[in-house]
C-alpha cells in the first residue's frame, strides 16, 4: 500500500488544529535544544497552538542524538579547529553537522493525537508528508526512505528525529542545503568511517544537498516549503512569548550548556 493510501485517513488531522508558524533570526545552538523541550511541554499541555519552527544558527555545532557518545561521534581536534559547539538533543537519532547557511532546520510540534494510532515508522513520513510535496514543487524527485531519511535519487537530503512526550509529539528535521565534506570529515568520526567504507572521501556519494539540486537560493527553498505547509494546513504567523523564551533560555544554560548533559554516556 502506497503512503497516499495509509495516510488518507489521517491527513483531516492536520486541518483539525490552528497551526501557528514561529520563525526566528539566528540564535545559539543551545537556544534550539532548549526552544525543543519548552515548546514540546507547552503544546502538549494546551500552552500553545501547534507550531511549525524554522531554525536560523547563529554558529556552527554538531548535534548528538540522545543516546549518542560524544567520545565515538565527535574528533576534538577538528571540533576545536572550527570552533564546533558540541549539544545533545532531546531525540534519538544520528549526528548533525551544521554550519549557519548550509543547513535547513524545522520543528513540528503537535498534540500527539496528529499521530495516534500509526505506526512509529509510518509517523515519520507522515510528518514530513508536506515536505516531499514542497521539494518537488521545486524539482527535486524526493522520497522517504525509513525509518527518517528524505532522499532523492541524487542523494540523501536530511534526516529526521521523533520523540514524543508531555501529550505532545517533537518532529525535526535537519537538510543539508550545502556542504563541506573535509570539514564534516575532520569533525565527524561517524562520517569518516561511513565513507571510508565506500572507499571514497566524497560526502557527495551519499548526501545531496538541496542547492546542487535546485540551483535556488537557500531562503527561496525555505520560503516554498512554509508555503506548501500553509497552503495544505494553514498557518498563523506567531511568536515566542516572553515566558516561553525565559524558560528556554534558562534551560539552555542549566541543562543544554552542562557538562552533565553533553558528555551524559549512553
Amino acid at each position: 500500500m502506497s503512503a497516499a493510501d495509509r495516510f488518507e485517513k489521517f491527513r483531516p488531522r492536520w486541518r483539525a488544529f490552528d497551526w501557528q508558524l514561529v520563525r526566528m533570526g539566528p540564535q545559539a545552538p543551545e537556544l534550539h535544544m532548549a526552544l525543543d523541550e519548552v515548546l514540546t511541554y507547552e503544546v502538549g499541555a494546551g500552552g500553545r497552538p501547534p507550531t511549525l519552527r524554522i531554525w536560523e544558527w547563529a554558529s556552527n555545532a554538531v548535534i548528538l542524538g540522545r543516546f549518542q557518545s560524544v567520545r565515538n561521534e565527535v574528533d576534538p581536534e577538528g571540533a576545536a579547529k572550527y570552533d564546533i559547539a558540541i549539544m545533545r538533543r532531546i531525540t534519538g537519532g544520528g549526528a548533525m553537522f551544521v554550519e549557519p547557511q548550509n543547513t535547513i532546520t524545522y520543528s513540528v510540534y503537535a498534540p500527539d493525537s496528529l499521530v495516534k494510532g500509526m505506526s512509529f515508522i509510518d509517523s515519520y513520513e507522515f510528518m514530513d508528508d508536506w515536505v516531499l510535496e514542497g521539494l518537488r514543487s521545486l524539482g527535486v524527485e524526493a522520497e522517504y526512505i525509513p525509518i527518517n531519511d528524505l532522499s532523492s535519487m541524487a542523494g540523501k537530503i536530511g534526516g529526521a528525529a521523533q520523540t514524543r512526550r508531555g501529550g505532545a509529539v517533537l518532529h525535526h528535521v535537519t537538510m543539508a542545503y550545502d556542504m563541506n565534506p573535509e570539514k564534516m570529515l575532520e569533525v565527524l568520526r561517524i562520517g569518516r568511517e561511513k565513507l571510508s567504507d565506500k572507499g571514497s572521501v566524497s560526502a557527495n556519494k551519499r548526501v545531496a544537498p538541496l542547492r546542487q539540486q535546485t540551483q535556488l537560493p537557500r531562503q527561496t527553498v525555505i520560503d516554498r516549503l512554509v508555503d506548501t505547509f500553509r497552503n495544505r494546513y494553514g498557518l498563523t504567523e506567531g511568536e515566542l512569548s516572553a515566558d516561553e523564551l525565559a524558560r528556554a533560555q534558562t534551560l539552555a544554560s542549566e541543562k543544554f550548556l552542562s557538562d552533565e548533559w553533553r558528555y551524559l554516556l549512553p
